[in-house]
């Protein structure tokens, strides 16, 4: 382990603060969710994302005791939750590291779509019909329109009763919208069509994503004390502002208490009942939104960098977690308040390039205020991003070290930044970034990467038990009381349940099959590194860490039982994605 940069090696450059402030870029990802799950939950969105932080809140807690054991490694949760898995399937611990990385790194494309959505409203936005430039247009080209054109034909069908003069307004107005739309704004080089996955659109949103992500990447260049010194103030820039705007609706009065109580069902509009369907839906809110809520347990992602790996660890996920308890509950309830359902379900709150207007209208701003909440939202996506970036990109290097993944991942540059990883992060992005440059896609993408998201959830929970069988004579740093151990052993299987019951909510029937298909990627991958590469043995740190001869991985004290957890947790999954359907 290094302690200057130059060394070749991961520097301890980071307090627990340092990290707190990396893991500040979590409360911005309830703004990439908040329109779709109420759009599914209905009024019921508020609670869910309650519900759902309350849950990654007391998950933490898990993960924090074996944060604490592994004070030389890098990498998050997953890499010291795998090291319990490893005694009892060699697959297994690749596994959960492999769909906690294919969960976060996504962020990076999905927060650069956003962004990219945000400029391109910013720097070329499309018209309004009642502008003067378009009603320029109208005025100029309006005679080339006739009842006999085929589109006022067209819209004559569509609508019946209107006549022929406002059906020659109509579609002229279109037109005029349509040719005065700055043509960048509508740029597509050409789309790729991938059967059973979907469209891959390179178009302006694709090109402007990639030159974001390229920038955010030459800044974790410098190293993690560099990349955490950013982040504090992007954190301090959006943070303040956000927190305002959950509570001034409060403080003010303009929240609309109709709008979070007499709560119907996600089914209203079937009889309003809590039927399956209803119950299908909510649970589809609970999937997507641990996306988001659990995801502060990327303070712990650094603990190879940490000064005191010993005192910062349960510190660093600690109070990351009550940042974002604050904020996932009182951005939502403040937002549904204020807006109501109507107001929740409008395409730039789901898409998410409307949540700047909204939140500027929220504290009664005019249109500057409205602007700066634009450019806010621009800097919190960047912080989202940053944060992922540098909590993937550690996952994969320690990955390699451990001999899960491929050898090149394992190295890092002069500033102790892991380079080759951070780069192969980039390069599947940009892929994803293609398949996310339409709302469609945007879905699609979020779904399946929850899908490993949730798998490694149930993983890492049962690893909490499994270590304090088997590994009971690690030092803990810090050590969780038995009965919380027990409550998160219990809601592994509750995410399982989430995870058969809801990947199909969100649009995708295969979503739950697409996501295990790509988690199952990774056993050819570790195959090749494991037999070929390193000849069946594991790098002898991976022996180290865990207190063993080197070859030998241990006595296997939990018995049958973890193999019963994996059992047990695949039943769930299955029989809930049998038994929840959407309605109708």
């Amino acid at each position: 382990m290094g302690t200057e940069t130059g060394s070749g090696q991961m520097v301890r450059a980071l307090s627990w603060k340092g990290a707190f402030w990396v893991a500040a870029g979590v409360p911005p990802l309830v703004l990439f969710s908040i329109g779709g799950i109420s759009g599914t939950v209905g009024q019921y969105a508020f609670v869910v994302w309650m519900l759902s932080m309350i849950m990654g809140f007391l998950q933490s807690f898990t993960y924090a005791e074996m944060a604490g054991m592994f004070g030389t490694k890098s990498g998050g949760t997953s890499v010291y939750g795998a090291t319990a898995w490893l005694r009892y399937s060699k697959l297994i611990a690749p596994l959960s590291v492999w769909c906690n990385w294919f969960a976060w790194s996504p962020v990076l494309s999905l927060g650069c779509a956003i962004a990219a959505g945000y400029m391109l409203n910013a720097l070329f936005p499309i018209p309004l019909a009642d502008s003067q430039p378009v009603q320029d247009w109208v005025a100029a080209n309006i005679a080339n329109f006739t009842a006999e054109s085929e589109a006022v034909v067209a819209y004559m069908a569509a609508n019946a009763g209107v006549t022929a003069q406002d059906a020659i307004n109509a579609v002229a107005g279109a037109a005029g919208v349509e040719a005065m739309t700055p043509w960048f704004r509508v740029y597509e080089a050409f789309t790729i069509t991938i059967p059973g996955l979907g469209m891959l659109h390179f178009n302006s949103t694709f090109l402007i994503g990639v030159v974001l992500m390229l920038i955010i990447l030459a800044i974790q260049e410098r190293g993690i004390a560099s990349t955490a010194s950013a982040q504090k103030w992007l954190a301090i820039i959006v943070l303040v502002p956000l927190l305002l705007v959950g509570l001034v609706p409060i403080v003010t009065g303009s929240i609309d208490w109709m709008n979070v109580t007499n709560l119907m069902p996600p089914n209203a509009g079937d009889a309003g009942d809590w039927n399956i369907g209803g119950w299908t839906l909510f649970l589809g809110g609970m999937y997507i939104a641990a996306w988001s809520t659990y995801g502060f347990e990327t303070a712990v992602c650094y603990t190879r960098e940490l000064k005191d790996p010993t005192r910062d660890t349960f510190r660093a996920i600690f109070y990351s977690g009550l940042l974002c308890v604050v904020f996932f509950f009182l951005i939502p309830f403040s937002f549904q308040g204020y807006l109501g359902q109507d107001g929740m379900t409008q395409p730039g709150i789901v898409d998410g390039t409307g949540v700047g207007e909204a939140l500027g209208n929220m504290i009664g701003g005019g249109p500057v205020i409205t602007q700066i909440f634009v450019i806010l939202m621009i800097i919190a996506l960047f912080l989202a991003i940053m944060t992922a970036m540098a909590g993937s990109s550690r996952t994969l290097y320690q990955g390699s070290r451990d001999g899960w993944l491929p050898k090149y991942l394992g190295t890092v540059n002069e500033h102790g930044a892991p380079r080759k990883a951070m780069w192969t992060d980039v390069a599947f992005n940009i892929f994803l970034l293609a398949l996310a440059s339409d709302a469609g896609g945007y879905f699609y993408v979020l779904a399946i990467s929850n899908v490993g998201y949730i798998v490694f959830n149930f993983l890492n929970l049962n690893a909490g038990w499994i270590h304090r069988i088997d590994s009971a004579h690690m030092e803990r740093a810090w050590k969780a009381p038995n009965w919380l151990i027990g409550v998160n052993t219990l809601l592994a299987f509750v995410n399982a349940l989430f995870l058969g019951a809801g990947a199909k909510v969100w649009g995708y029937e295969n979503a739950l099959w697409s996501g295990l298909i790509f988690a199952a990627v990774i056993f050819p991958v570790f195959w090749y590194r494991h037999y070929v590469t390193d000849k069946g043995k594991f790098p002898k740190e991976a022996y180290e860490d865990l207190g063993l001869p080197y070859g030998e991985l241990g006595e296997r004290k939990a018995g049958i039982l973890p193999y019963v957890a994996l059992v047990v947790g695949a039943a769930v999954v299955l029989w809930a994605n049998w038994f929840f359907v959407l309605p109708g």
